[in-house]
């Protein structure tokens, strides 16, 4: 019985921490890209990744290269993958708000995080993770 009880709220504290960054993870924060790029892709992730971060990762990275490939080629998009585990990757996530693993579309002040719709979507429904992306990313040109 013991046992169940503590399994429940190490349960618990686990689903709390991910609500506790999913909810900061949303908040709009100011930040500024490169001067060379107007939109900023960032997916943060750790080195041990599972299966569903690789998916995240490959399908932003497809889509990017489908839909917006002048604009990557020009420079006005740039897909940057961070890992936080990396000495050096600390200051940009600090900087985008990324408080782990994270998708992060950057344009000048404004900021949207397609975090969730990046993990929910990515293996099971790609094509409405495309959707998404471009439903974030067209606004900013």
């Amino acid at each position: 019985m013991k046992r169940s009880i503590s399994a429940l709220a190490i349960f618990v504290l686990i689903i709390s921490f991910f609500a506790v960054n999913s909810v900061a993870a949303d908040k709009k924060v100011k930040t500024t890209v490169s001067k060379s790029a107007k939109v900023e892709v960032y997916y943060f992730h750790y080195t041990r990744r599972c299966v569903t971060c690789e998916a995240v990762e490959n399908e932003t990275q497809k889509v990017l290269k489908t839909l917006y490939a002048n604009q990557l080629k020009a420079g006005k998009i740039k897909f940057t993958s961070v890992n936080l585990d990396e000495d050096g990757s600390e200051a940009l996530a600090k900087k985008c708000k990324a408080e782990g693993q994270a998708l992060l579309i950057v344009s000048g002040t404004k900021r949207v995080d397609l975090t969730d719709q990046a993990f929910m979507y990515a293996r099971s429904k790609p094509a409405k993770l495309k959707e998404e992306l471009k439903k974030a990313i067209d606004p900013l040109f």
